[in-house]
């Protein structure tokens, strides 16, 4: 049976690790650099780092810091935000990122999926989906870019699958009405999306607890969740949920 990953994500803001809720009042919590080794040092699977604000202030990807955190872990990292040409993948890649994640960019310009998978393959290429629940949408979600502030015409399904057909070599979905509020994952949209794209699907919003991630990776259908407040604030680590799920059944890498 395969192992289901753990991956912790760090949104960064202005070079800091930050938390929100919902995308909404986001606080300071550490150094990006510090928090990456210490979640390597405690088994954790893969790491995200988000540049949550590059896309909105119109802005590439901070290399300097981004090549700081990739010389504390030997493990995939995947790096997004502000990546809107073939030459930040490239440049992104260089600084030691593995995996490069495109979500408003990619929408914007869908061809950057199929170019970017066509050069570096489509193990690189990364879709980051923000959806939340709405029911003129055929599949009752609509997709979100500019983290979460701007609606598109978008059915989160159905951008999944063209982004899968484009190239995307995994999907990170995130739940913005379940983000932050650590109270479960949206297991409806996840295990949809997972039923419906032939790639590895990543769930994100809402970990709160080792049974929240048992749940996703379960019933959800996802092949990992991604975790932040857990391991930021709320006093878990990552070999401990290992622990937990594996006491629960989930296969993961011990």
């Amino acid at each position: 049976m395969l192992k289901k990953r753990i991956i912790v994500c760090l949104d960064v803001k202005d070079g800091r690790t930050t938390k929100g809720v919902k995308f909404q009042n986001n606080i300071d919590i550490g150094d990006p650099v510090e928090m990456a080794k210490k979640y390597y040092e405690q088994g954790v699977d893969e790491l995200v780092f988000y540049d949550i604000m590059a896309s909105a202030r119109g802005r590439g990807p901070i290399l300097d810091l981004i090549s700081r955190v990739a010389e504390q872990v030997f493990i995939p990292f995947c790096v997004g935000g502000g990546i809107g040409s073939i030459e930040d993948i490239r440049s992104t890649i260089l600084a030691g990122a593995e995996k490069i994640s495109l979500n408003s960019q990619a929408v914007k310009n869908p061809e950057l999926i199929s170019e970017g998978a066509r050069i570096f393959g489509n193990q690189c290429i990364v879709l980051g989906m923000d959806a939340a629940k709405d029911s003129e949408m055929p599949s009752g979600y609509r997709v979100y870019i500019n983290g979460g502030r701007v609606k598109t015409d978008l059915d989160a399904v159905e951008w999944a699958k063209k982004a899968v057909h484009l190239g995307a070599g995994e999907i990170v979905l995130n739940s913005i009405d379940t983000d932050g509020v650590r109270n479960g994952y949206e297991l409806n949209i996840t295990r949809m999306i997972a039923e419906n794209v032939s790639v590895p699907v990543i769930a994100s919003g809402g970990g709160g607890t080792p049974q929240h991630l048992a749940d996703v990776l379960t019933r959800g259908k996802a092949d990992a969740a991604l975790i932040a407040s857990m391991v930021h604030s709320m006093g878990y680590t990552v070999d401990g949920i290992k622990r937990d799920l594996n006491a629960l059944g989930v296969p993961v890498r011990m």
